[in-house]
């Protein structure tokens, strides 16, 4: 009797374990893995197009926070960070939070992980502190990967009805420790 309670045990310690181990294998932690190796300094032009025209230059920073549990995006013109964004896992969900120079905190989640071809979507879900309906926030922010050193990240802006796309294409100047 004892024996075949250690063997039912160690089935179920197994087939947890296959649990845990596939879990560490979805999509969204996939993602998160490869968020993770932007750890480091990028720069880069930044465009708006839409209902809001500029250019300019951006300068990024990817840092891990949380033991590595989420990834951290500070983007900046000429000074002190504008706007963070955090990445981090819910469950088998890759969520986003913005929180940006609009005053606003969207919250988005990946609707789209094609790590194939490189691509990351993220679709709204709730935002806090949006004034009115019609305040400026993202809706929307679309990552895509070139190679290791090169990515192109894309806010999806609207503000009173209108919408814009803030395109940046980033190179990496700097790596760090993941």
């Amino acid at each position: 009797m004892l024996t075949r309670r250690r063997l039912l045990c160690s089935l179920l310690l197994i087939g947890l374990a296959g649990i845990s181990a596939a879990a560490d294998t979805s999509p969204a932690a996939e993602a998160l893995a490869k968020l993770r190796t932007l750890a480091g300094d990028w720069e880069g032009p930044v465009e708006w197009t839409g209902a809001r025209t500029d250019k300019g230059r951006m300068n990024v920073s990817y840092s891990l926070t949380g033991y590595g549990s989420a990834v951290v995006e500070d983007l900046s013109g000429d000074g002190p960070p504008a706007m963070t964004s955090v990445y981090h896992l819910d469950g088998a969900d890759l969520r986003m939070t913005h929180f940006c120079g609009a005053q606003n905190q969207p919250r988005l989640k990946a609707s789209r992980i094609d790590l194939a071809s490189g691509a990351i979507d993220f679709a709204f879900v709730d935002i806090t502190n949006l004034k009115s309906p019609d305040a400026p926030h993202v809706y929307g922010v679309e990552l895509r990967f070139a190679d290791a050193d090169h990515i192109t990240l894309t806010f999806l802006f609207e503000s009173g009805g209108q919408k814009s796309r803030e395109k940046i294409e980033l190179k990496r100047i700097a790596r760090r420790a993941a």
